[in-house]
Parts: C-alpha cells; structure tokens; sequence
C-alpha cells in the first residue's frame, strides 16, 4: 500500500483545498478532529526529527502552583516559542561536553586535537550553514552576534556621500537595528531624523505591499546608499520580497542588505541567486543552537576578492595559513572569513554543530514544504475560533503564503498578557509582543499538527473563559 506523504503545495487555495479536501477524504467533519491532526503527522515524512530534540515536559516547564488544575504535569508542552529562542537537540550536550573533556584533558593541544580541532573549528559550520541561506560557503562566516555583525555589514557597504547618504528600512524594525543604523549614520557625521527614510504599511494596515516598497526606491533611489531591511518582520511574521527589493535597489545604485534573524531556518533563502550585497542573522531561534549564541554573516562572492573593499578587520580576517606568525601586514581572506576579527567561541560552535547535524538530514524545501502545511493548518483553526467571537481576535499576518514563514502574529482585543498566561499554565508556550500581540510559530523541525491543535483548543477554550470572567478584561 502507497504511503500517502504530505504535498509540495505553495499557493494558498491549494493548501486550504488540500486540508479540506483530505479531511472529506478521511471521513472527518471537522478539521479540530483529533483523528485529522493525527493523520496529518503520519503523512508528515518530517515528524521524526522531533525525537532528535528535548521538547521540555509540563512538570519541568514549569513550577507546581503555575500548572493549571486538570493539566497532566508529566505531559510534553507544546512550544511555539521557536520565532525567540528553539529547542535543545539532544545531540548538543556530548558535543560541548566532548571540547570541555578535551580541555580539561589536553589544554592548548586541543587546537588541534579530536574530532574537531579548535583552531580551525568555523569549518565544521560554514558549509552546513551556507546551504541554510542558500550561499556558498565562501561567502558565510560564523561570528559574533547579531547586532555586531550587523555593525560589520553597515562598517562595510554604507558609504554616505554628499548625494547618496539615505538608508531605507521598514517601519517599526527591530530595535537593535534601529539603534545600529542610528549610530552608523551618527559616526559618519549626518542626522538619522533625515537619514533615514521608513518604509510604512498602507494606513490601517498592519504589513507591507512590495510594490510600495518598489515604488520608494524608484522615486528615492538617486539619494539611498543602502536599502535595509529585516526578510521576516519581528512583530508581524511578514516575509518581505528579498529578491525583488534587491533587484530594485541595485538597479539605482544602492546596496541591498537584510537582517534575516526571523529567516534563517525559517523559510528558503537563495542570497547568492538574488545577489544580496550582505546580510547577518542569529542562530538560536530557528536554527537552535542556544541562548545568544554565535551568529551568522553572508556578504556577496562579487566582493570575495575585492581586497580594497573598506571593512573593519581582526587577526581572524588574516589567512590562516600564517595567521599565527604575526606577521605586520594583514593577508586577507578571500569571501566572508575576511570579515572575521576573533577566534570565534568553540562551545557556541558545539552547540550549532547540534543542530546543523539534523538540519543536515533535511532541506530547507522538505521543511518549508511541511511549514506552508502546518502554518495553514493553524490558520485555518484559527479562523474557526474568530467566526464564533470576531472581536476576541484577528490574524495580522499575511495569509498569502508567500508572504510569510511558519510564524503568526494573532492580535486581541484586550491584553494578550492574560492570553499567554492562560496558555503558559497549560503548557503551551507562546510570547507576546507590545499590549496585544501573540506570536506563535510552529516550527516544522520539531513541532507537530497535535501541537497546532492542542494550541487552539486551549485559545478557544481561553476565549470562553476570559468572556466569561470580564473583570480580568
């Protein structure tokens, strides 16, 4: 008997026709079903990934007088948490416990020692983590953290002249980006409150029209140096058009740099088929490898060679084959390595090797293909919920797959405080964002269609209960 397996879908009626169509299939009347959320992770050819992560249980998750009464304290959570911080893999523990073994065992030999010696341990991540973003690995480096890198990346290509000085981003960016580009524009001698111009949403509108954005760097172009901005917004889950705004951008002269924190692990990238001039992004949250762990760095192979090309430098950015003979003249590294001051941290490494190895089993098309899927799924649970209260909730994200990756952004009427909470003493992880926002994101490397419907069931379960007890509105 054939294995029916989950579909390559990418448009949102084929995706919402499939759902309903296997639920008709299946003989369920209902996609809030337990048996369709269970068929649906037997077609999941993905689901065994799961078990390469520590999904926390109620009872560690939380302390005793936090749990809800009638919660099972021995059950799994359900964790949506990924878009802040992912899951441990189970791998990533022997991993760092192996280097401090070698340490502890070996001392400085370990630099070149083992299965992964230290000196030139970025090797072991920079190819794994090319083909996340869809680079050659000459053209990623792993360094730092985020709001560094993203200093390095603006070092490098914002170059204001008396012409062309603007920097175009999205509204309401995340704020160490907008603090970093602050400074930079600062440091060059010019003011932010005329340097910098936003790109808005159309009013009322909570995302943003590509074709808006499009139009701003026409009419604005002859005066931006750089256009900036995130490849998924923080707040909203908008995936913005990378390829298309970088087109634009080089087509008037401007660079084309991206923050992709909320992108990495999370939707497909091809940065060097859309010929992205850089871009940086953190590792911990889709990509699981720890709180505030190393990040990630990309910068075009055009620039690979350029050796005059300005940029902040470190005894990392010297070719490691005489690197440790100190000599007095820096012989650059070609690609991204160039951009390296620092031996970079080798405990943070083990814990992005953990990860990378399971990622390694995959692709980014296989887990995008479940993603578009399961994300679907919880919207369509979702509307259900809004059709029996309009004014509890609403979706701020695109429903357009296209324009978004796993993550949703749900916003309420009241505080979405007490909604978290409710969730969280059930065990269901989520986070808020501003008075009223919910983020939740179900990630395709660990979570399931259970997890999606057990999420909904506690939020309509929670719709009734706060309706019911309005003083806590």
């Amino acid at each position: 008997m054939a294995q029916h397996l989950l579909p390559n879908l990418k448009t949102r009626d084929s995706l919402r026709g499939y759902l309903k169509g296997l639920a008709l299939e299946i003989g369920v009347r209902s996609l809030t079903d337990p048996q369709f959320a269970e068929e649906l992770d037997r077609r999941d050819e993905l689901a065994k990934f799961r078990d390469e992560f520590h999904v926390p249980v109620i009872s560690e998750l939380l302390s005793e007088d936090e749990i809800a009464g009638g919660v099972d304290p021995q059950e799994k959570c359900v964790y949506l948490n990924g878009c802040s911080l992912g899951l441990q893999p189970k791998e990533t523990q022997k991993l760092v416990d192996d280097e401090l073994e070698k340490w502890r065992k070996r001392g400085i030999r370990g630099h070149y020692l083992g299965e992964h010696p230290w000196y030139p341990i970025e090797d072991d991540v920079v190819a794994t983590s090319a083909n996340l973003v869809g680079a050659m690995p000459l053209e990623v480096a792993i360094m730092n953290s985020l709001t560094v890198n993203v200093h390095l990346g603006l070092a490098a290509f914002y170059k204001p002249t008396t012409e062309r000085f603007k920097i175009l981003m999205e509204s309401e960016p995340f704020p160490s980006d907008k603090y970093a580009v602050e400074s930079q524009i600062r440091w060059h001698g010019l003011d932010p409150l005329t340097t910098i111009l936003y790109a808005c949403p159309r009013e009322g509108e909570k995302i943003w029209h590509t074709e808006d954005i499009v139009k701003m760097i026409e009419e604005e172009g002859d005066s931006i140096a750089l256009v900036y901005f995130s490849g998924v917004h923080y707040t909203t889950g908008h995936l913005f058009d990378i390829q298309r705004i970088t087109e634009v951008a080089h087509l008037k002269g401007c660079y084309a740099g991206f923050d992709l924190a909320h992108a990495a692990g999370n939707i497909e990238l091809h940065l060097h088929d859309w010929k992205v001039d850089f871009a940086c992004w953190c590792t911990y949250k889709y990509i699981n490898s720890g709180p505030g762990s190393i990040a990630g760095f990309f910068v075009h192979e055009k620039f690979a060679y350029q050796f005059d090309h300005p940029r902040l430098t470190g005894w990392w950015s010297h070719n490691r084959d005489s690197r440790l003979s100190m000599p007095g003249e820096l012989d650059l590294q070609p690609g991204a390595a160039g951009f390296q001051l620092s031996n970079p941290p080798v405990l943070q490494m083990m814990c992005l090797l953990g990860s990378l190895n399971v990622f390694k089993k995959t692709s980014m098309a296989q887990l995008t293909k479940k993603s578009r899927i399961l994300t679907t799924y919880l919207e369509l649970l979702l509307e259900d919920i809004i059709a029996k209260e309009s004014t509890f909730m609403r979706i701020v994200t695109s429903s357009d797959p296209a324009e978004r990756g796993c993550h949703l952004t749900l916003e309420f009427e009241h505080s979405a405080g007490l909604v978290q909470k409710y969730l969280r003493d059930r065990g269901i992880m989520t986070d808020t964002r501003g008075a009223n926002g919910l983020r939740v994101a179900p990630v395709p490397l660990y979570n399931t269609f259970v997890d999606v419907l057990r999420f909904c069931n506690a939020l309509a379960h929670c719709r009734s209960h706060l309706l019911k007890d309005k003083n806590k509105l």
